[in-house]
């Protein structure tokens, strides 16, 4: 898909779909760094259904330069000019034996340094002494999500399903949703891929009914910056 495409593709169904940016040795690399860093503070999260590590490049600094290939910062690159840097950094493993889904949502919050009172800013969420709010919707219209799938993600494993165009329509509650008018589409994504999303794109991910792991890479761009004393939590530059 040429850039225009794809750009056109995203604006319309506040989703597009990239194949083969990551080649397999680029993916055993990253599988095999991440699989064998020890768990050591309380950003890894792990349960039977569960594997998540919050601030990822943080936790795991040298998956930087595995992830942030020349490929991958020329299609960020092409796609949305040298002014957008790295915001949030979640890593998922959605083990084979899982069986839980995500009601349809949209992302509506930020990650930052701190809580404090700021005009427009708000509700606000702490979790594990990491601070979330709900910016002004200027701020979620500009920034764009990248999820690198580490495997085949289909609607056997738990890919997203999106409710095409969501995202146009500014803060869009889930029990508000119009199926006479909406309209549905679940995201195949093979490994290698990724997936551009708004944050503000309805999505939802059913339950697995095979034994297929779905590992993703989650990473959130911004370019505004945020009032002070706010600071983006993860600022990274690449």
């Amino acid at each position: 898909m040429s850039t225009n495409t794809l750009l056109e593709t995203y604006k319309r169904d506040g989703y597009a779909i990239a194949t083969a940016l990551f080649s397999k040795q680029e993916l055993e690399g990253l599988t095999e760094t991440i699989e064998t860093t020890k768990p050591l503070s309380a950003n890894f999260r792990q349960s039977s259904e569960l594997f998540a590590i919050r601030q990822f490049l943080q936790e795991i600094p040298t998956v930087k330069d595995l992830i942030f290939t020349q490929r991958f910062r020329d299609f960020i690159s092409n796609h949305f000019g040298e002014s957008y840097f790295l915001s949030k950094s979640i890593y998922f493993d959605k083990p084979p034996l899982s069986n839980w889904f995500v009601a349809y949502h949209q992302d509506l919050t930020i990650s930052v340094d701190q809580k404090v009172e700021v005009d427009g800013f708000g509700p606000w969420t702490v979790k594990q002494n990491q601070f979330a709010v709900q910016p002004p919707l200027a701020f979620l219209q500009n920034n764009f999500t990248i999820r690198i799938h580490l495997d085949d993600t289909d609607c056997h494993n738990g890919a997203l399903k999106v409710v095409l165009g969501s995202h146009q329509k500014g803060i869009y509650r889930s029990e508000t949703i119009d199926w006479n008018v909406e309209k549905e589409a679940i995201c195949e994504v093979p490994a290698g891929g990724i997936m551009l999303m708004s944050p503000l794109l309805l999505h939802a991910s059913e339950r697995s009914t095979v034994p297929q792991r779905r590992r993703v890479i989650h990473l959130e761009f911004a370019s505004l910056p945020l009032p002070e004393p706010l600071q983006w939590s993860e600022q990274m530059r690449f």
